[in-house]
């Protein structure tokens, strides 16, 4: 059937529509009240001169569509798709699960403050969720200077010793030390509790009293502490722009396109006040302006995402009532979106767009600058194509032993961790990298789709790594691409003279520095240290070795867990209370075995068989 009769015998009914390209690839996948009125309005052709109708409708060979009870319905299936085919022309978020919260753990004796992305009915108190994940490490950070608090886990507090190091940078008040009493700490943890839900005032006066008490008592020193927490609150306070006197929550969002690239700008008011932005970035598909805000909003508040109490957007979307119902289920109240014309939702509206343009110029003249580095790596390297996609590879192994590899990519200068690939060594036998790498890059190179080269592959090693990597392309038949090889720093004795004689001072090392070979290059090209291509060699570099190194010990962790659990006499209840009184592996078996056989059901035999599984070697 072709897709001519495919629009005609379209249902009016609600649903998913899936356009596909030529080789059956998802371009474009949406939802519709009306599958027949949406999807036609693609292929009209009578004025309609929509970007997308040109972008989409020239490209659709093809048109699927499932049929769902309701809007609803659609909205979940949609997403389910768009997790699954990951279309080019729809806009994609990442999952709200790197939202967090504050926690303080109530239910202890001594509450701890945590950032945590999970919320639990454990009787612990979360505040948030909060947008950015570094300004609510940065409030905790702050929080704890004013109340220290703990952070460290139960096993760690019950076994200690001596104050932390947290106690001398005064971060923690050393409850584990008895350092503070049980009383003294929950006026800690009421005051934190205060500034989390915004009773400032309330806060402020009751730190006022307590500098007067401590005042009336002639101790200055504690005053003088209650008062630093006053003044640095009232800073912090003095820092958050009030956009409204209404103690209410919302989210803004405004839209601007510019060469073919498009940010929405979210801005976040909470109780009244402007606590944060960001802006998202997409590719633009020339979408219609009202159905990139609908398919946006749908994918932002998907998951655990927090509902504000309005959603602020730039213009009239057709679903604006359903998105309304479908927020305020989840949010257990009323949700409401506005499509503001005047007053002051039109102003924080106004004030989102003028954030969103400055984002894209930014991004603009960032992307401006990422391709003048990629251009200067080029010559750098003496390279044939504009590495504009670039593959690196690394191995990780103790003695050949858990070997496997990792390939980082980055894209027009940053990284595509969506592209990224994680190997497990299956063929090589003993510590043999050279062999290790060819298995890599064979399983990466041999045939299929996903077997498109980049523009250039760089390896970690020297001469041997670039020859093993030019012998598997030419193997397979992989032309056109350049190869790349840095060495690390190699360290080499020096010398100085005595009269005629040269002599070995073997205790002073020099590093000769990070080196590149190329193919058929004799002499390799030397790193600089604020050269903005070597920089970005190095970036790669270190991505993928640590992507090779956390894998590696992943593995490694599993496996000596999968040995203790092996051992005769650990069970369930034994093996929970280790990791509860050492913390992980490592602190396992490098304890001792008095310090093992402290644990209930732990006998010397057993604490024997546990440092026996202790390894040398490095990564």
């Amino acid at each position: 059937m072709g897709i001519e009769d495919k629009l005609k015998s379209l249902p009016a009914a609600p649903g998913v529509y899936l356009m596909k390209g030529k080789s059956g690839e998802a371009l474009y996948i949406g939802k519709a009240k009306n599958l027949r009125e949406r999807v036609v309005s693609y292929f009209r052709s009578s004025g309609d001169s929509r970007p997308s109708v040109k972008f989409l409708a020239s490209r659709a060979t093809d048109i699927d569509w499932i049929i769902t009870a309701n809007e609803k319905e659609a909205l979940f299936l949609e997403d389910t798709l768009l997790k699954k085919y990951k279309p080019r022309c729809n806009i994609r978020l990442k999952d709200s699960k790197t939202y967090c919260s504050i926690k303080i753990t109530a239910y202890e004796k001594f509450p701890r403050i945590l950032v945590t992305r999970d919320i639990k009915k454990d009787g612990g108190l979360y505040f948030g969720p909060y947008v950015s994940t570094r300004a609510v490490r940065d409030t905790v950070k702050f929080l704890r200077r004013l109340f220290p608090l703990r952070v460290c886990g139960e096993s760690v507090f019950r076994n200690r010793v001596r104050p932390c190091l947290d106690y001398q940078l005064g971060l923690c008040a050393a409850p584990a030390m008895g350092l503070i009493t049980e009383d003294g700490y929950k006026e800690l943890v009421k005051g934190a509790v205060l500034f989390l839900k915004g009773k400032n005032r309330e806060l402020l006066k009751l730190l006022k009293d307590k500098m007067r008490s401590a005042s009336m008592r002639l101790d200055f020193e504690e005053a003088a502490k209650l008062r630093d927490r006053m003044e640095s609150i009232k800073g912090m306070l003095e820092e958050q722009k009030a956009v409204t006197h209404k103690p209410i929550d919302r989210d803004v969002f405004a839209a601007a396109k510019d060469h073919g690239a498009c940010v929405i700008q979210a801005l976040f008011v909470r109780d009244g006040r402007l606590v944060g932005g960001e802006g998202y970035f997409f590719e633009d598909a020339g979408l219609p302006d009202d159905e990139a805000i609908s398919s946006f909003l749908a994918r932002f508040y998907m998951g655990s995402r927090y509902v504000p109490d309005e959603v602020i957007i730039p213009l009239q979307i057709e679903d604006a009532a359903f998105l309304s119902e479908w927020l305020s289920e989840k949010k257990g109240r009323k949700a409401r979106i506005f499509a503001p014309l005047r007053g002051e939702k039109l102003k924080l509206l106004k004030m989102a767009l003028e954030n969103a343009r400055e984002s894209l110029t930014k991004k603009g003249d960032a992307s401006v600058s990422r391709a003048t580095v990629i251009s200067e790596l080029k010559d750098r390297l003496h390279l044939l194509n504009l590495p504009n996609t670039i593959e690196a590879f690394d191995i990780s192994n103790i003695g050949g032993a858990m070997a496997v590899g990792a390939m980082a990519v980055f894209k027009n200068g940053e990284p595509h961790k969506d592209s990224y690939r994680r190997y497990k060594i299956k063929g090589a036998e003993g510590p043999d990298d050279y062999a290790m790498m060819r298995e890599v890059l064979e399983r990466r190179y041999r045939g299929g789709q996903d077997a498109v080269p980049p523009d250039l592959i760089l390896v970690d090693g020297g001469k041997g790594q670039l020859n093993i990597t030019c012998r598997v392309l030419t193997e397979l038949g992989v032309r056109g691409v350049d190869v790349a090889a840095l060495a690390k720093d190699r360290p080499s004795a020096t010398f100085q003279h005595e009269g005629a004689c040269m002599k070995k001072l073997p205790f002073r090392k020099v590093a000769l520095g990070e080196r590149v070979f190329r193919p058929n290059v004799k002499d390799p090209v030397a790193l600089k240290e604020n050269s903005r291509p070597d920089l970005l060699i190095r970036r790669i570099r270190d991505t993928v070795h640590r992507l090779a190194v956390t894998y590696h010990r992943r593995l490694r962790s599993k496996a000596v867990s999968s040995v203790i659990d092996a051992i005769p006499g650990i069970g369930i209840k034994t093996k929970k209370a280790l990791f509860e009184r050492f913390g992980d592996i490592e602190g396992m078996i490098n304890s001792s075995v008095e310090e093992l056989g402290s644990v209930a059901g732990v006998s010397p035999r057993i604490a024997a068989l546990i440092l026996g599984l202790k390894t040398g070697g490095k990564e």
